[in-house]
């Protein structure tokens, strides 16, 4: 039996935060009713055909889920939806503001009806204040949280490449849904759950933030560097590949001088001697560590910096990732269907041993409806 066997979750989602959130109750166990327009259905199906005719976003977020077709402007719509969620443990959302009050389906009217009810809405910026109605994509949010401002080069602030505020977003609906379940299992009381993009992506900006703050200025772009430790980023080996290390400490610091760069008084340097010099003298630095890598390959750097206890990495681009010795030796891939065929996905990376994740079916718009509101004895259809 998985953890939330038994649980029954109806979302009227769209995009990426939601779906990302609720695919995770079902990775546990959950089940999922995704509430969808007819016909064209949830809008990120159609942001791109890359996996066999499907969006890469909507496959990823929305296996092992249901999917029932609905108009909620019309009256079998909105009578249908309503039985739903009468009958399911959490109601998920994240319509635009306003949006799921005017349906009759906001925390207060759903939850005067049941208390146990678990009432989750995720919104770009907050049910309340000057910024509640202004639209919020990944990207904007990103611009607003500060994160843009210390990503990218010297010369160019970038964003970050995922839909990050919106993973975050989801990922706090998905913990806040869990706690809530416990609390719930102790009090017999649901909860009323508001999480904000910009909110849930400003607490990960906490570091950069009391740099700014307290420090007076703001953590630099660096690009791959960091930008208060050095040596920390990539470098240039003498095949012309890349590899990546980070050095935490000066013990690590006069390790990889001698047993990598074969110069130990490099350690010892007045410009490199602690790890805020290093950072002031990055230039000087780069350029001694760069001269000692040149000598070698990417693959013996990697082989250097291993058996000195020196934290690296090789710069893997997508196909790499997925060809990946280590999650093949973990076996950590699983395949599971789509409209398309079968696909291949990562397990979920939270490892419950003994138990098989669930990895269902990503459905085609509306597949469900009529058996679902069948069980459900909803018996308009629309």
């Amino acid at each position: 039996m998985l953890p939330l066997s038994g649980i029954t979750v109806v979302s009227l989602e769209q995009a990426v935060a939601a779906p990302f959130a609720t695919r995770q109750l079902a990775d546990l166990g959950a089940r999922i009713i995704k509430i969808e327009r007819p016909d064209v259905g949830d809008f990120a199906r159609g942001y791109d055909e890359t996996v066999k005719g499907m969006a890469s976003h909507f496959v990823w977020l929305n296996r092992s889920k249901e999917s029932v077709a609905l108009d909620l402007k019309s009256p079998e719509g909105h009578h249908a939806v309503h039985e739903l969620v009468r009958n399911a443990d959490i109601f998920v959302q994240n319509l635009a503001p306003g949006a799921a009050e005017r349906l009759g389906l906001g925390a207060d009217a759903l939850r005067a009806e049941r208390p146990e009810l678990i009432h989750v809405s995720i919104s770009g910026y907050g049910a309340d204040g000057p910024y509640s109605s202004k639209k919020a994509y990944d990207l904007l949010v990103q611009c607003e949280a500060g994160l843009v401002s210390i990503t990218g080069s010297e010369e160019t602030p970038s964003k970050v490449g995922i839909s990050i505020a919106d993973i975050a977003s989801g990922m706090y609906a998905y913990s806040g849904i869990l706690t809530a379940l416990l609390q719930r299992g102790q009090t017999g009381e649901g909860a009323t759950i508001e999480l904000s993009m910009l909110e849930a992506l400003g607490e990960w900006m906490g570091y950069a933030m009391n740099y700014a703050v307290y420090g007076g200025t703001a953590p630099q772009r660096t690009g791959s560097s960091h930008a208060a430790i050095a040596p920390y980023g990539p470098f240039t080996c003498g095949d012309s590949q890349q590899v990546f290390l980070g050095i935490q400490n000066e013990r690590e610091w006069a390790t990889f001088c001698e047993r990598v760069l074969g110069r130990p008084m490099v350690a010892l340097d007045e410009r490199f001697a602690r790890n805020s010099l290093r950072v002031k003298h990055r230039a000087d630095l780069t350029l001694v560590i760069q001269e000692g890598l040149s000598r070698y390959t990417a693959d013996e750097v990697v082989d250097l910096l291993e058996k000195a206890g020196i934290a690296n990495a090789l710069l893997r681009d997508m196909q790499g990732f997925a060809d990946h010795p280590q999650l093949t030796a973990r076996n950590r891939w699983r395949e599971y269907d789509s409209p398309v065929g079968p696909l291949r996905a990562l397990i979920p990376p939270a490892t419950f041993v003994g138990q098989e994740p669930v990895m269902g079916r990503v459905p085609n718009v509306g597949e469900d409806t009529e058996r679902v509101l069948a069980e459900f004895k909803v018996l308009e259809t629309t």
